[in-house]
């Protein structure tokens, strides 16, 4: 069995991190798995979701595999830091919407790759938190960037110079996790967020989310200008024919991603 498993169900993707005695944490051979798996999701036409989830009830990930990181010189080191890097990268960059259902300890690289989703949900009794200047270095998955546009600057600083843990409502309330569930409930709860985002047009909600992701990142006038090739990019599709016949004949579209 592999170290990250794929599953595909109802037009959900749901990616596990299957390392559970290590507590799903990542050496190189798993990051090479999970990058294989993201390329396959990237052009499946029949997955319109991710979940990412960690195997096991203890962690999410607890992130880079310290005992392999003892065994490599610093070439390696540089090697497996840009894998992981590119990886989550590739995982932000996805077409369609990411869930990160953390299930637990979600610490260094395991919350970097939460930070990669769209949206994150964490059981009651989760921990997280971006660890690594506890060991003499700093995240190097994206985490100084993608948390810092998350909460803020202030907010990203204190929990990464501290290289504080802090429990599942504390993120919510910093603005970290979308939600926080009973344990026991985490992925009915993903899975719900999921189906929402499934009634809509496909295509629409793929060019939402690059929208999104490219206007947040420049200006006004230039977001406004994605936004406006994004939404050209929807007006000769079937499905938006669809939707407005669906409405004038007052039933449910039936979307093609088409």
């Amino acid at each position: 069995m592999g170290k990250v498993l794929l599953e595909k169900n109802r037009r959900i993707a749901f990616v596990t991190i299957n390392r559970p005695e290590q507590l799903n944490c990542f050496d190189f051979e798993t990051l090479v798995e999970l990058e294989k798996i993201i390329d396959e999701i990237r052009f499946d036409r029949e997955i319109n979701v991710v979940i990412i989830v960690g195997a096991g009830d203890k962690a999410f990930s607890v992130g880079a595999d310290l005992k392999e990181r003892r065994t490599l010189n610093e070439q390696e080191v540089r090697r497996n830091v840009q894998k992981i890097r590119d990886v989550f990268s590739q995982i932000e960059d996805l077409p369609q919407p990411t869930i990160a259902a953390m299930n637990g300890y979600a610490f260094g690289g395991g919350l970097e790759l939460a930070l990669a989703c769209d949206f994150r949900y964490a059981v009651k009794s989760a921990k997280m938190g971006l660890t690594e200047v506890g060991l003499a270095i700093i995240p190097g998955a994206g985490g100084t960037q993608r948390l810092t546009r998350l909460i803020g600057v202030p907010k990203a600083k204190e929990l990464i110079l501290t290289a504080r843990r802090i429990d599942a409502e504390k993120a919510y309330e910093m603005g970290l996790l979308n939600g926080v569930v009973e344990d026991g409930q985490l992925l009915d709860s993903a899975i719900s967020l999921a189906e929402e985002i499934l009634k809509n047009g496909p295509l629409a909600v793929t060019q939402a989310k690059y929208a999104i992701n490219h206007g947040s990142q420049v200006d006004l006038t230039t977001g406004l200008a994605i936004e406006s090739k994004a939404y050209e990019v929807l007006i000769p599709t079937k499905d938006r024919v669809e939707a407005l016949n669906a409405f004038q004949e007052k039933r449910a579209p039936k979307f093609l991603g088409e």
